[in-house]
């Protein structure tokens, strides 16, 4: 039995390591489906923090809105 060639190694691992990825990404859709992501709600430790931080950079300043830039 002659021994495979270097191409036809390369190939197998590319098409393997494909078929993996592509598993994988099937997996995460479906993880996702059943545990959607939930609505953000505004934490009170959060703006405290942040509202804190930003006094001790900027001494009296007031934070009124905070958004996430997406």
């Amino acid at each position: 039995m002659p021994s495979p060639d270097l191409l036809s190694i390369c190939v197998t691992a590319f098409i393997a390591v494909f078929l993996l990825l592509a598993l994988l990404a099937l997996i995460m859709r479906l993880i996702l489906l059943v545990y959607p992501k939930k609505e953000e709600v505004t934490d009170a430790a959060l703006l405290a923090s942040v509202t804190g931080v930003m006094q001790t950079i900027f001494p009296g300043t007031r934070v009124t809105k905070i958004e996430e830039i997406q």
